[in-house]
């Protein structure tokens, strides 16, 4: 299973993004699917899940600003971010779980400037 992140960059405060990742390889389904952050100096956090029901989970740090939703077709999951904050800055993994083995992806770079 490969999965492939895009849609970093850069964006001033208050800005918005979309990431997007896309998963790859042989499998039958991906069973869930999400994001999580690591800023420099600091372990990897969640930033947010979503099963392939559509149920999702949140970080309460982001409950309100970002919305994950995924399309199973494309076994591809996306976060739509917005009000970003400096405090946002790091870079984003995304995650697919296969048969309760989680694979990642290769980070994409969120930086939040003005």
């Amino acid at each position: 299973v490969q999965l492939q992140a895009y849609g970093g960059g850069l964006v001033q405060p208050g800005g918005s993004l979309r990431l997007s990742c896309a998963a790859s390889g042989r499998f039958f389904s991906i069973d869930r699917m999400g994001w999580y952050s690591q800023a420099p100096g600091k372990q990897r956090e969640l930033v947010a899940t979503i099963t392939t029901g559509g149920s999702t989970n949140y970080a309460d740090s982001v409950k309100g600003r970002f919305t994950i939703s995924r399309d199973n077709a494309k076994n591809t999951v996306y976060l739509q971010m917005n009000s970003l904050k400096p405090e946002d800055a790091a870079v984003y993994y995304c995650l697919g779980v296969v048969n309760r083995r989680n694979y990642w992806g290769q980070g994409t770079l969120v930086t939040v400037s003005s």
